[in-house]
C-alpha cells in the first residue's frame, strides 16, 4: 500500500470538515480502525480503498498518491478553463 494513503485519507476528511467518528460510521468501520488507517498503523483491504474513493469522490490513483489532482480540483480547473476560453472569445470579438 502506498505510504501516501494515510495522509490523503486524513487530508480529504479534514478538507470536508468531517469528524473521524462520522467518516467511520459512513464507511461502516469503527473510529479506532479509521484512526489506524489515518496513522498508517493498519493497511486497508482493496474493498475499503474503493469505498473511500467513492465516499470522497476521488480516484484510486489520487488516494494512493499516484495522481495529485482530485476530481474536485479537476472539475474546478475545467470550469476555469471554460471561463477563460469564453473571456478570450469575447476579447477577440471586441478586437475585431
Amino acid at each position: 500500500m502506498s505510504q501516501e494513503f494515510p495522509a490523503v485519507l486524513t487530508k480529504l476528511r479534514a478538507e470536508r470538515g468531517i469528524s473521524q467518528r462520522k467518516a467511520a460510521a459512513d464507511l461502516g468501520i469503527s473510529q479506532a480502525l479509521l484512526s489506524h488507517y489515518e496513522n498508517g498503523l493498519r493497511e486497508p483491504r482493496l474493498d475499503f480503498v474503493v469505498k473511500v474513493c467513492d465516499y470522497y469522490n476521488v480516484s484510486a490513483d489520487y488516494m494512493l498518491g499516484r495522481d495529485y489532482v482530485g476530481f474536485d480540483e479537476l472539475r474546478h480547473l475545467i470550469s476555469r478553463l471554460s471561463e477563460l476560453s469564453a473571456e478570450a472569445d469575447r476579447l477577440i470579438k471586441e478586437v475585431r
